[in-house]
């Protein structure tokens, strides 16, 4: 068996062990007890949700770096409480204009897991919703408030793709860092690492 194949066999069975650690958990959890009786029938629901709602295999690169992730919740929390501030702000501006859009934007990724995680990460933060995305095409469809121009919805842009380059650059494969650095390096004039 080819070395490929070798390590796509164990990406794959690496996600499915993930998948059923993590129902197992959650199992655990929602039953507030580890207790063996918990363990057992954890690990008994797990296989079956997995085999009964089979879905196709989530493609992990195999790397993580821990400093791009630290970075990455550090500056979505600040990015959550920024964002609320300023929504507060204008629940109670007395002179607030309401500008709405829906943005499409074309993410540099085609992986499912970064997709799903970019939009996750900007519906978190307030002001922003992901209302539809295009997987074929890479496109998130963000509903967006509080924008008034051009200059605005290209900041907004330019904020959901930085929080896809910080989710490449903590989990994504070296050739989606490579792509998303390209593509941060034109839109800003230089090559940052």
């Amino acid at each position: 068996m080819p070395q490929q194949t070798r390590d796509k066999h164990r990406l794959a069975g690496l996600s499915q062990g993930l998948l059923a650690l993590g129902l197992l958990l959650l199992w655990c959890l929602l039953w507030g007890s580890f207790t063996p009786l918990t363990i057992i029938t954890g690990i008994l629901v797990s296989i079956g949700v997995s085999f009964t709602f089979y879905l196709p295999g989530v493609e992990l690169s195999g790397r993580i770096n821990p400093w791009r992730v630290i970075v990455f919740f550090v500056v979505l929390a600040w990015d959550i409480l920024r964002a609320s501030i300023h929504i507060s702000w204008l629940a109670f501006a007395p002179n607030f204009k309401p500008g709405n859009a829906i943005v499409g934007i074309p993410l540099n990724t085609r992986s499912d897991l970064i997709m799903s995680w970019t939009s996750t990460a900007i519906s978190i933060v307030p002001g922003s919703i992901v209302v539809d995305l295009d997987r074929s095409g890479s496109i998130l469809y963000v509903h967006v408030i509080d924008v008034h121009s051009e200059e605005d919805i290209q900041r907004f842009i330019q904020e959901v793709l930085d929080t896809e380059r910080r989710l490449v650059l903590a989990i994504g494969s070296k050739a989606e860092v490579v792509r998303v650095n390209e593509q941060h390096a034109l839109a800003h004039g230089r090559k940052d690492r």
